[in-house]
């Protein structure tokens, strides 16, 4: 059984590739239940997200969650996944699963991105400034001819910093201090934070946007207003995942601002051609993403792949 840490990890997983990776993921009839949440005690957490198919290998992400790790300069979050083959059962490999979440993630993003932006968008806003912001920048970037870069975070030092760090050529990277001159320049717009109130407010927004939101992952966490989402045709990454998970979905679902159909499709299905997300260059298209173990076991083969090469 291999060990595979996170610098062998990103090394084996380029976006590009991972991206065609997922895309031919969502195309198959893989297993990807929802993923099960147990709590230890009052504030630390287990998640487990399992997924196989017939023809594939079986795979479960296990994640600890344990928030007052950070008083002793420990990571609260810490993730593994576990590859077992197939066919067997038998252990194949243990992957560092912070690293391969953050590619997966970033790219699952851009997948949807390339179906719902605009083929002309070439500005992306990145709205968070942690360590997924340059995984989605960079993965956005493999989909779009980005020319230009605006990063906001809560702390304009921490959007000055990540700016400065960033270099792609030919690509114009700057810092804004208020969010709102962001979303005015923006045909992309990422947001990837743990807000509990709306940052981006529908009267912000423009024709033809896109919006990319993977921060909030629990019913108290917000993004975006409910306005915005009511505007938008909204996709999803799964529609169980979605529902139970996402604030800005089911808030504006329990507001009655919408309804649960107004979810136009699941990753999947864009992907296959069944339903479409974008009809014209004026819509508004938001993509919602809590994770989905596909994903996961995509990324996890394709590593395994690539190291076989």
């Amino acid at each position: 059984m291999q060990f595979i840490d996170a610098k062998t990890v990103a090394g084996n997983l380029p976006y590009k590739q991972l991206i065609k990776t997922l895309r031919e993921a969502f195309k198959q009839d893989i297993n990807s239940p929802e993923r099960t949440q147990h709590k230890i005690d009052a504030t630390n957490t287990l998640l487990l997200m399992p997924a196989w198919s017939k023809v594939r290998d079986i795979g479960i992400k296990i994640v600890s969650v344990f928030p007052e790790n950070a008083q002793d300069n420990l990571s609260s979050v810490n993730a593994n996944y576990f590859l077992l083959d197939g066919k067997n059962g038998s252990p194949k490999a243990i992957l560092d699963g912070t690293e391969l979440t953050l590619r997966r993630t970033a790219c699952a993003s851009a997948l949807a991105a390339d179906y719902l932006a605009n083929d002309d968008a070439n500005s992306l806003l990145m709205v968070g400034t942690g360590n997924l912001a340059p995984h989605l920048i960079e993965a956005h970037m493999q989909v779009r001819e980005i020319k230009r870069v605006i990063i906001w975070g809560r702390d304009y030092q921490k959007s000055k910093l990540l700016a400065q760090n960033l270099s792609f050529k030919n690509v114009d990277i700057i810092a804004v201090e208020r969010l709102f001159e962001g979303v005015s320049d923006a045909d992309i717009i990422s947001c990837a934070t743990l807000s509990k109130s709306p940052l981006i407010k529908g009267a912000w927004l423009k024709p033809g946007q896109h919006l990319d939101l993977v921060g909030s992952f629990t019913p108290e966490m917000q993004e975006v207003d409910s306005e915005a989402v009511a505007i938008a045709n909204v996709i999803v990454d799964t529609y169980a995942g979605a529902l139970s998970e996402s604030g800005e979905l089911i808030n504006a679902i329990n507001n009655g601002v919408i309804g649960k159909e107004h979810i136009l499709g699941e990753l999947a299905e864009i992907v296959k051609s069944e339903k479409l997300g974008r009809n014209d260059k004026n819509e508004i298209t938001l993509f919602k993403s809590v994770g989905a173990s596909l994903e996961d076991l995509a990324a996890a083969e394709l590593v395994l792949r690539n190291l076989s090469n």
